[in-house]
């Protein structure tokens, strides 16, 4: 990694641990900073704030005083998690305080290049497929995966060769908190709207994601969602070289056109031989082959790997086939966008639904013309009724209740012929039942490998 000097004797102030909290808390002690950690989370609960205080970093935990800014620090380190609104963040803007999240921090001391992906779905799949074409075809370096992916960025850039590519999944939060980070590839997956809660309003949330591009030049590309008008006329507003991909049309980077992929009028593979299904694929699959082919990676290498994909844990993860029935788990679906997503990708006549989760006040009207035509639906968890309604107005013929995700699996087994698909994607966060998606796909996964005993 880069050895940096300017934050020698600063006082920075990190405001959340976690992961990435944790990672730039170590990091910055390393670069001679003087930090001190802050983190709702009691001590004595708290393992990270544990260590770190092993290391000599001071940990203030159990609450946030404000008093803590009567320090004169030079900087804020914001855990992505942390609203603006916080009363630490406001006094921190207040102040003049220059605050920023990680994923700035691993920028300042990366050795290596970085891809950046933002979007509202798909950028972990999108991320994974990256990372593996990438691998399949480099001749020298790694491609690290890194950022919301799950993987600290600040941790993956210490480790960092300089021909080591950095693909680095970001969200919105975390790119509200960049000043300087610049990728030299960049992907915008889609902008639906999302997190109103936390940006404010559609436009915040919008700008947000376009930070992605605010130091890229044109000798940087920024790949965009051309299906869709709002990165179209976003396009228009960057120095970055815009590189297209589409499912529906022909545009100058990356499409599908009747039933096939291409690059620039090159063909690259048929769609349907992608290994996860779904038209929301075929666009993570376009965003994955324009890196690919920017950075000079096989078509071959692009197919195979595209081919033989299998999808990332929890989002329209192929499980396995039982007696002629497959099994999908994309429990991360906990919206309806993300569940219409993955109806897209199947035969509904042969399709059995498992869908249901926490209630967070909404209807299911929205869904209704994607649950058209379906052979069975199994609903649970709070939003049980509410889907069985819907099911209902879609005239879905045959709807069961079940006690939850994996309770669900046995029923929809009984219901389903050779031939069929069983797919979990709930349209609903898991918090009534499981304390993550994690968990119930994690569940739904041990619940169909036990109909193989």
């Amino acid at each position: 990694m880069k050895q940096i000097i300017e934050y020698q004797n600063k006082k920075v102030l990190v405001l959340g641990l976690a992961k990435s909290g944790f990672s730039a808390a170590k990091l910055l002690h390393d670069l001679g900073a003087l930090v001190t950690v802050n983190d709702g989370k009691p001590f004595e609960e708290n393992p990270e704030a544990q260590d770190l205080l092993v290391l000599g970093i001071k940990v203030v935990t159990g609450s946030h005083p404000i008093e803590l800014l009567d320090e004169d620090f030079a900087l804020m380190v914001k855990n992505p998690g942390i609203p603006y609104s916080h009363p630490l963040v406001e006094k921190a803007l207040a102040k003049g305080l220059p605050i920023i999240t990680e994923i700035e921090l691993a920028y300042q001391i990366a050795e290596c290049k970085i891809v950046g992906i933002t979007g509202t779905n798909g950028k972990t799949t999108t991320t994974t497929m990256i990372g593996e074409i990438l691998n399949a075809g480099m001749k020298q370096g790694k491609a690290l995966l890194a950022g919301n992916i799950g993987y600290p960025a600040s941790t993956v850039a210490q480790n960092a060769q300089s021909q080591d590519i950095m693909v680095t999944e970001l969200s919105s939060f975390q790119l509200m908190g960049i000043q300087s980070f610049h990728p030299e590839i960049a992907v915008i997956t889609n902008i639906f709207s999302a997190h109103l809660d936390y940006h404010g309003s559609q436009a915040e949330y919008e700008k947000a994601k376009w930070h992605i591009q605010e130091n890229m030049t044109e000798k940087d590309y920024l790949i965009l969602n051309w299906d869709q008008e709002l990165l179209q006329a976003l396009a228009k507003k960057t120095k970055a070289t815009v590189i297209p991909f589409s499912s529906t049309q022909v545009v100058p980077g990356a499409y599908q056109k009747d039933g096939k992929l291409y690059f620039n009028d090159e063909f690259i593979m048929v769609s349907n031989t992608l290994g996860v299904p779904g038209n929301h694929n075929i666009e993570n699959a376009l965003a994955a082959i324009a890196v690919a082919k920017l950075r000079g990676i096989s078509n071959d290498d692009i197919k195979e790997t595209l081919q033989n994909f299998s999808g990332v844990p929890h989002r329209t993860q192929f499980v396995g086939t039982i007696n002629d029935r497959r099994f999908f788990n994309d429990s991360k679906a906990t919206n309806i966008l993300a569940t219409e997503m993955a109806l897209g990708g199947f035969d509904h006549e042969k399709l059995i639904l498992l869908a249901g989760g926490l209630d967070r006040g909404n209807s299911f009207d929205d869904l209704v013309p994607s649950l058209v035509g379906l052979k069975a639906m199994i609903v649970f968890g709070e939003t049980k009724d509410k889907l069985a309604k819907a099911a209902q107005d879609a005239n879905v013929s045959v709807v069961e209740f079940s006690e939850n995700a994996e309770t669900a699996v046995a029923k929809a087994y009984a219901l389903s012929e050779v031939g069929d698909t069983i797919l979990l994607s709930p349209a609903n966060a898991s918090w009534d039942q499981y304390k993550n998606f994690e968990i119930r796909g994690e569940r739904f996964i041990a619940a169909v490998n036990a109909l193989k005993k």
